[in-house]
C-alpha cells in the first residue's frame, strides 16, 4: 500500500510539472473549447498505457540501447512538437480574418474530424513526451518487482498514472472554460494560442538536446 501511495505522489508531481501536455491542454481549451480538450485528454490517457506496456515488456530498454533508434524517435517527437507549435501560431493570425458565420459553419462541418484530430494530437503528444518516456524508463521499473509481480499489478500502477492525468487535466480544462466564459476578448485567446505555440516549439528544441 505504501508503494502505491509513493508511486501516486511521484506520478502526480510528474503530471502537474510543466510540460508539453499542459501547454497542449491550455491551447486547446482556450481556443477550441472543452470538448476538444476532453478529446486531447482521452488521447493522453490512452497513450499512457502504451508507455506502460513498452516499459513492462522491455521495449523501452531496447530503445534506449539503440542510439540510432533513440535519435529517430527523438527527432520525430521534436518535429511533431514543432509542428503543433507552428500550426497554433499560424492559425492565430488567420483567426481574425475569418468571417464569423463561415467559421461557425466550418466548425460544424468538421466537428467529428476535429475531435479525432484532437484525440490524435493528445495521443502523440503524450507518446512522444520525453518527460513521460524517461519516467517509464528510469522511475517506473523501481516500483515493479518483475520477478514477483504480475503484469496485472504493473498495469494497475499505469492505470493510476492515467487516472491522475485525466483528473488533473479535466480540472484544468473546466477552470479555463469558466475563465473563458467570463472573458469575451478573442484577442486574449489568440495570444494564448501564440504563446502556447511558442512554448511547444521551445519544448521541441529541448527534446533535440536530450541525451540517451
Amino acid at each position: 500500500m505504501q508503494e502505491i501511495l509513493t508511486f501516486s505522489i511521484v506520478a502526480l508531481l510528474l503530471v502537474i510539472s510543466p510540460g508539453p501536455n499542459g501547454v497542449l491542454i491550455i491551447k486547446t481549451a482556450s481556443v477550441q473549447g472543452r470538448t476538444a480538450s476532453f478529446a486531447n485528454i482521452l488521447g493522453l490517457f490512452t497513450a499512457t498505457f502504451f508507455h506502460g506496456a513498452f516499459s513492462i515488456l522491455g521495449l523501452s530498454a531496447i530503445l534506449l540501447q539503440s542510439a540510432e533508434l533513440f535519435f529517430l524517435i527523438k527527432l520525430l517527437g521534436a518535429l511533431y512538437l514543432f509542428y503543433i507549435g507552428a500550426k497554433a501560431i499560424y492559425q492565430s493570425f488567420l483567426a481574425p480574418a475569418l468571417d464569423k458565420t463561415n467559421a461557425q459553419h466550418a466548425m460544424k462541418k468538421k466537428a467529428s474530424k476535429s475531435l479525432f484530430g484532437s484525440f490524435t494530437e493528445g495521443f502523440l503528444t503524450q507518446l512522444l513526451n520525453p518527460k513521460v518516456s524517461m519516467f517509464y524508463l528510469a522511475a517506473f521499473p523501481q516500483f515493479v518487482q518483475f520477478e514477483s509481480s504480475s503484469y496485472l499489478s504493473a498495469f494497475a500502477l499505469v492505470t493510476i498514472h492515467a487516472v491522475i492525468i485525466a483528473c488533473w487535466f479535466t480540472g484544468m480544462t473546466l477552470m479555463i472554460d469558466r475563465l473563458k466564459a467570463r472573458s469575451k476578448h478573442s484577442a486574449a485567446g489568440r495570444w494564448v494560442q501564440r504563446i502556447s505555440g511558442s512554448v511547444m516549439i521551445y519544448f521541441s528544441t529541448l527534446l533535440m538536446g536530450q541525451k540517451a
